[in-house]
């Protein structure tokens, strides 16, 4: 089967879902939208608590691991990514940060045009609807609605008092002029309910004539006719089907399925391709390297009081009541997203910006996707802001659903093991303030006997996570730079009708969770391809 379009978009996640809305806009453009996942039906896609759900649920998650990771005790990274419309901005924790203005004039002094914080500034205002903030920063009618934790009692007001003990700020913007503070996160959810892309831009989309939109579709190819990128060639159920593209492709598969799809169409590093018998189309070294991720490492203690997810949880007759609760006011306690309170702060004082991110969540347990313990107990998770380390991404067969090689080195360079451990010292400090001491019982992890630096070390190693922020992989950087793959219009250097828009195309990780900035990218690609298809 042969169709013709004059846009195809790969990936109906959080940039690629926002990329066919907008450019559908223009009734003149047949617009195809493939998703490998499929339709986002489960309920758990919807109701907020359920990221816990579908954190090993295969349907809506491509349930990567890494390589074994050689500075983390030689340990595979589970790493979720979102595998249905919306993508991980389906699945994920919900907590919606953009980062600060030194992330993105950082961009910029790369040599990307247009990548400035003024520059993107007007995208993630042009996306969110929030009802607070400084209308100098904040949106007031986009499609990501955005609203406050909910989840508020004496624990949480306590766990900020002690970040106000350690001298700092109370600070209910993050996504305002400054990040450094301590508050409760905003969400992206509306009225109780997640707001992913697939809900705020598909949605609404859905009716146009000129947008079809393909589930469990997985692109096995682009097609390249010389320097040009002409088609896609995709399965479904068996059934291989072609699509021709008349304007543009838009790769928005993630930083693991983007560099993958540009490798399995010759598109890469020569002798890996070479390797696995695919006809190397465009040279083209960066593609899948510059992989980096948030790594977090988590402290857990056990408190004194029921104020905590795990009583909501263990307690049947406080679960039915948070389920009628839901079910009549769309608030409480399955409203509860990833962390509730944010923390930003400085593990040295002569820094610019924090480089340490904290998510409070009340809940505890061995492992945050897993029953919550029978008590009630809480976790903070640290991570480090700007982390160096660097891995990449590499297929490993010329079968599309063989997973690639992702190997992130978390922890690779000192100063990444020097702020963790950092990190780990400013939760306890947090724990361990007048403020904390009505709650406090005792410390669960990493426990009283780790206490030396080499100790705390060495539990980040065995025990630190993913934050599923990883990114890179498709670096955005002018032609000369090192493991660049698109320029600052997102083109795929070298080739022509074909670009990458989601998180791989980020040359530095953001200061923050990063679906967000995912979502801007989207909105920037989709201007962008406007313009330059008029031109």
């Amino acid at each position: 089967m042969d169709e013709t379009y004059e846009i195809i978009v790969v990936g109906a996640g959080s940039a690629g879902a926002v990329v066919a809305a907008r450019l559908s806009e223009n009734p003149a453009w047949k617009v195809l939208l493939l998703e490998a996942g499929p339709p986002n039906k489960s309920v758990w896609l919807h109701v907020p608590i359920g990221f816990a759900k579908l954190f090993t649920n295969a349907k809506y998650n491509w349930m990567y691991n890494t390589d074994p990771e050689p500075h983390i005790d030689g340990r595979r990274m589970f790493t979720p990514r979102g595998k249905t419309l919306g993508g991980s901005s389906s699945i994920n924790g919900m907590i919606y940060l953009r980062g600060v203005r030194t992330d993105f004039n950082h961009w910029r002094q790369m040599g990307n045009v247009g990548w400035s914080y003024d520059d993107v500034l007007p995208y993630f205002r042009k996306l969110e609807s929030y009802a607070g903030g400084d209308d100098a920063y904040r949106g007031r009618d986009g499609p990501i609605e955005v609203t406050d934790a909910e989840w508020r009692n004496d624990l949480t007001e306590g766990f900020i008092a002690a970040g106000r003990e350690l001298g700092l700020p109370r600070n209910d913007g993050f996504n305002g002029p400054t990040q450094e503070g301590i508050g409760y996160f905003n969400l992206s959810q509306k009225r109780g309910i997640r707001n992913s892309t697939a809900r705020g831009y598909l949605k609404p989309a859905r009716g146009r004539p000129n947008l079809r939109i393909v589930t469990d579709a997985l692109v096995e190819r682009v097609i390249l006719d010389g320097r040009r990128a002409t088609g896609v060639e995709y399965s479904i159920g068996g059934e291989r089907r072609r699509a021709s593209a008349g304007r543009e492709i838009i790769v928005s598969g993630g930083a693991i399925n983007s560099p993958q799809l540009l490798q399995l169409s010759g598109i890469g590093p020569g002798q890996l391709l070479s390797d696995h018998g695919i006809e190397v189309r465009h040279e083209l070294p960066g593609v899948g390297e510059n992989l980096h991720d948030h790594f977090n490492c988590k402290t857990s203690i056990r408190v004194s009081q029921p104020l905590t997810v795990n009583d909501h949880v263990r307690n049947w007759r406080v679960r039915a009541l948070a389920g009628l609760q839901y079910a009549l006011y769309r608030n409480g306690a399955l409203t509860v997203a990833a962390g509730v309170v944010g923390v930003f702060a400085k593990s040295r004082p002569e820094l610019e910006v924090p480089d340490l991110q904290v998510h409070f969540f009340p809940f505890s347990g061995d492992d945050l996707s897993v029953a919550p313990h029978p008590f009630s107990g809480v976790t903070a998770i640290v991570n480090q802001h700007l982390p160096e380390s660097r891995g990449h991404v590499r297929i490993t067969s010329k079968d599309p659903r063989k997973a690639p090689s992702i190997l992130v080195n978390y922890l690779k360079e000192e100063i990444d093991q020097r702020t963790t451990v950092a990190g780990l010292r400013f939760v306890r400090r947090l724990f361990g303030t007048k403020a904390m001491k009505p709650f406090y019982v005792s410390e669960m992890k990493p426990g009283p006997a780790v206490q030396t630096d080499e100790q705390l070390l060495a539990y980040a190693r065995a025990n630190g996570d993913s934050t599923y922020h990883l990114c890179g992989s498709c670096r955005m950087g002018m032609e000369s730079a090192k493991f660049s793959v698109v320029d600052d219009r997102l083109k795929v250097h070298g080739l022509e009708g074909l670009r990458v828009a989601d998180a791989s195309i980020m040359p530095q990780i953001t200061s923050a969770n990063t679906n967000v900035t995912s979502i801007m990218i989207g909105e920037k690609c989709a201007d962008m391809v406007k313009v330059d298809i008029q031109c």
